[in-house]
């Protein structure tokens, strides 16, 4: 049984990684370009970051030719089911609400939620501390999901289109805090807008896997699982990690 089980998967791999054509083999992969480091568009306009360049490494172990579609956020599942791309790699939380409408493959990496404010205040994040302040996060994403969740009644709620708006309304004063995933907080903090910005308490969430989403039933999702396992084996997963992160992020 062992034996037939290492043949299946010998035949599936041949299948996924030759180079004999499948009808899928120049894919659009879908990203929203707006959520450094993970994912955005660089000063000559490319669109790069760390969902990005694996993606481009799942698209070279399939032996299939690639290219990059942006969406805004709000719409992207929308515009992955209306075939506009073919796959998305735009550090999408794994939910149950959202397998109603897509399918994911397995976690490329895993995340957390953290709390941002300025260095000179004072922010426990327990819901005595934080009652009536201001906080922020992206519209439709697991940290406004969360804020909604736990504190809603206790804090006065304000969600944004971009993450980018919400770190310049933060800047600015128009927010007491802002919740987002801890990479993306972690980036920001180091840039010349964030210096007088830091980490306020523990991760309130702390199992946010992300995921590659595909249409329902589409067995592009096998051929993506294959080859996330494949980069991950040989070192590519690793390099474009480190490229990003002094820390591994898997």
């Amino acid at each position: 049984m062992h034996n037939y089980k290492n043949i299946l998967l010998a035949a599936a791999t041949t299948l996924l990684f030759s180079g004999q054509a499948l009808a899928a083999d120049t894919l659009k992969i879908g990203t929203e370009g707006a959520y450094p480091p993970f994912n955005l568009i660089d000063a000559n306009g490319q669109v790069g970051g760390f969902d990005v360049e694996i993606a481009q490494a799942l698209c070279a172990k399939m032996q299939a030719e690639c290219e990059v579609v942006t969406s805004d956020w709000d719409g992207i599942i929308p515009a992955l089911n209306a075939r506009k791309f073919d796959f998305l790699a735009a550090s999408m939380s794994i939910t149950d609400e959202r397998k109603q409408a897509v399918d994911f493959t397995e976690a490329y990496y895993t995340n957390k939620l953290q709390f941002i404010a300025p260095k000179s205040a004072g922010f426990n994040t327990d819901k005595a501390s934080l009652q009536g302040k201001v906080i922020g996060a992206q519209r439709a994403t697991i940290a406004g999901t969360w804020l909604e969740d736990n504190l809603d009644g206790v804090v006065e709620i304000k969600l944004y289109d971009t993450q980018e708006n919400a770190y310049l309304d933060l800047t600015s004063g128009r927010l007491d805090g802002v919740l987002a995933d801890k990479f993306v907080n972690w980036q920001w903090l180091k840039s010349a807008a964030g210096q007088g910005f830091e980490f306020k308490g523990e991760p309130v969430f702390d199992n946010d896997r992300i995921g590659i989403a595909v249409r329902k039933n589409d067995p592009l999702r096998d051929r993506l699982n294959l080859a996330l396992a494949a980069i991950i084996a040989d070192g590519t997963y690793a390099r474009i990690n480190q490229k990003y992160f002094p820390f591994s992020i898997y």
